[in-house]
């Protein structure tokens, strides 16, 4: 028979933070400084918790930012949005929409957590740059296949280029961020994305 004891080494001590506020307070800290700039250091003084208890419940900084792109991405997934929209239109309308507000929030940091942390990658961070362009071109591929439905419909000009015009909205929402992280207001931003969507065919 175990004694008490043994039962508390196999389950160990009891959590003693909130793991959804750590979490959300690590996705703050990678969105302001991006994946490599971000120290275990830094997350542990948002998080309020220990670098035993940060191994502990999520792993290591890897494992804590690929939950945090996962919290990020669960606000406002992109692919469903896009597959539910009543036309390709619709769809890059709602994308770059959702794209101004979100790199313009109130209690957010400004830009992109994808788009900063891409950027501040070095070659010894490769496979994290390599997952965040992997979301993106799964993105990607979501609005080049709701553009192809309306060419093959009729809706859009036979002669569209699904692959450049979905290219082309991807890197309106990277200009979204990086205007957001110099100072653009969310203002600004929608104009830009009306001046954007004058150009759909």
């Amino acid at each position: 028979m175990e004694s008490a004891t043994q039962t508390r080494r196999k389950t160990g001590r009891p959590r003693s933070f909130d793991r959804d506020a750590a979490l959300h307070a690590a996705m703050l800290t990678f969105w302001r400084h991006g994946y490599e700039s971000t120290s275990v250091a830094d997350l542990t003084a948002a998080m309020g918790i220990t670098p035993p208890s940060l191994y502990g419940a999520f792993g290591d900084k890897k494992r804590l930012f690929r939950e945090t792109v996962g919290l990020y991405l669960s606000a406002e997934p992109p692919e469903p949005a896009i597959a539910a929209a009543s036309s390709a239109r619709e769809a890059a309308q709602r994308l770059l929409t959702a794209s101004a507000e979100g790199v313009t929030g109130d209690n957010t940091p400004t830009g992109c957590l994808l788009a900063t942390s891409a950027l501040s990658c070095s070659t010894a961070a490769a496979d994290v740059q390599a997952e965040i362009a992997a979301i993106r071109h799964g993105i990607e591929a979501a609005l080049r296949a709701r553009i192809q439905t309306d060419i093959d419909d009729g809706t859009l000009p036979d002669d569209t280029d699904a692959d450049a015009l979905a290219g082309h909205m991807m890197a309106m929402t990277q200009g979204l961020s990086t205007l957001a992280r110099d100072g653009a207001s969310r203002e600004k931003l929608l104009r830009v994305v009306a001046q954007a969507m004058k150009a759909w065919p």
